[in-house]
């Protein structure tokens, strides 16, 4: 097979409007959630990272758009359009776009939002996309609960290795919405508290929303200075249950057994785990179980949720470009809100922003989703 690298990125979010900044606020743990309280939105007060929608059409209307755009079709073009810009690729008929999101334009769907409710239907989403960049190939949407971003990622390597495209461009976002909120209210999870992944004290999930694009490529001239090559992946559904994981893990240690074994490494050659970490006590002890089964139980972990909330579709590429950095800066980056381990099984959380003793070279990136969906990817530093 051969090499395939992610490369150029971008993150809209809550802490900011680029990967370094982002990745700067991570670095010295501040966090983009913050307490809101709208009954218009959720009758309760609830933790949320939202992106300031000022800052959003500022940076949004430098881009000289010709027609309306959906709050969610802005966030992805403004982070799409800095990674077309900076890589340099010129759109042709071997450049491909994969959309990623679990919900999409939604909002929709609110008798308050100005578009038709056609906008909901995800292809509409991609043909905005594709129309404003002039991408000569039809959008592919990924729509896969929670692993929607990494497993964009996977798809991007399998369709670059088939010989389809050269080059792919990712872009994935979700927006908090009362629709998006008021489901997983319905299910107890929302915490009143910014969340605790992993922790014994953890009280639930927050939700967040971000946009984030990449650029999957098989060139290996250009690349961006924190791009990683992309070793292996693999993607399995337990069928469990509609909204519960597996009890014993058994899709995600599928999925990172595939990776491994595609990647060519050992379990202990991967120096970091980017995990799902959602803070919920389901999902944080089907992740603890999995990663021991895959012995990998004594290598640094760390959920970002903290920082941004689980911000669903869009979590999996976001926390794909926060490992690629931390290969970058040599960087192992605070689980925030994690104090004390709140899992059955022993798993090695990050407690503290700092360097390791060695450099770091692979990371290993996992997520998990409604339905029963896991993936894992691995990445290797090549810079």
């Amino acid at each position: 097979m051969n090499n395939i690298y992610a490369s150029y990125n971008n993150i809209i979010s809550s802490l900011g409007f680029d990967s370094n900044t982002v990745v700067d606020n991570i670095k010295n743990e501040t966090t983009g959630l913050q307490l809101v309280s709208d009954p218009n939105i959720l009758p309760q007060d609830f933790y949320s990272a939202l992106i300031n929608n000022n800052d959003l059409d500022t940076a949004f209307n430098k881009l000289n758009p010709k027609e309306s755009y959906t709050r969610l079709e802005k966030m992805m073009i403004t982070s799409l359009s800095k990674v077309i810009s900076d890589s340099e690729v010129k759109i042709t008929d071997r450049v491909g776009l994969i959309i990623s999101t679990t919900k999409g334009n939604i909002d929709a769907l609110d008798t308050s939002n100005p578009f038709p409710e056609s906008k909901a239907y995800l292809s509409e989403l991609g043909k905005a996309i594709t129309s404003f960049f002039n991408f000569k190939n039809d959008a592919i949407i990924v729509s896969n609960a929670c692993v929607s971003g990494i497993l964009a990622v996977a798809i991007a390597k399998r369709y670059i290795n088939q010989g389809i495209y050269d080059h792919v461009f990712i872009t994935s976002g979700d927006i908090v919405t009362p629709f998006i909120l008021s489901g997983f209210n319905s299910f107890q999870a929302l915490s009143s508290q910014p969340c605790k992944p992993y922790d014994k004290n953890r009280t639930g999930i927050n939700i967040g929303e971000v946009a984030a694009s990449i650029l999957i490529t098989k060139s290996n001239s250009n690349l961006a200075k924190e791009a990683v090559s992309i070793l292996g992946e693999g993607s399995c559904n337990d069928a469990n249950h509609i909204s519960g994981p597996s009890r014993t893990g058994e899709g995600l240690y599928r999925s990172i057994q595939s990776a491994i074994s595609q990647s060519q490494i050992k379990p202990e050659e991967i120096d970091y785990i980017s995990a799902h970490g959602t803070a919920t006590i389901f999902n944080d002890e089907m992740e603890a179980i999995a990663f021991n089964r895959c012995q990998l139980q004594n290598i640094p972990v760390n959920s970002l949720k903290g920082y941004f909330g689980h911000t669903l579709g869009a979590s999996g590429l976001l926390e794909t470009i926060v490992g690629m950095h931390a290969l970058k800066n040599n960087m192992l980056y605070a689980s925030k809100g994690f104090d004390t381990l709140g899992v059955s099984q022993p798993i090695n959380v990050i407690k503290e922003t700092k360097q390791p003793t060695k450099q770091l070279q692979t990371f290993l990136k996992t997520a998990s989703g409604f339905g029963g969906c896991n993936t894992a990817v691995i990445f290797k530093k090549i810079n």
